[in-house]
């Protein structure tokens, strides 16, 4: 919760290690995957951005799911 409040206060760096120490507690949490993507996205970090959102396109593929999330990770990775 304490990155998404970072993400909101545009904060994407520090959400982006909240959303990374998340994941070692949880790695195949949805939400901190999408989180640790969007705050890498949002602080410039494209490729580490590319490798959470594969993550989570991977965890997709475990659900039956068109969440706007999902949309997203498709868009970003759609570019070159």
């Amino acid at each position: 919760m304490l990155g998404e409040l970072l993400l909101e206060l545009d904060y994407p760096e520090q959400a982006l290690m909240e959303f990374e120490t998340s994941r070692q507690r949880e790695p195949y949490r949805f939400n901190s995957i999408y989180g640790a993507a969007r705050a890498a996205e949002l602080s410039g970090d494209r490729d580490k951005a590319r490798t959470y959102y594969t993550s989570l396109m991977v965890l997709r593929e475990q659900a039956d799911s068109d969440r706007p999330e999902l949309m997203h990770a498709k868009a970003f990775l759609a570019k070159r």
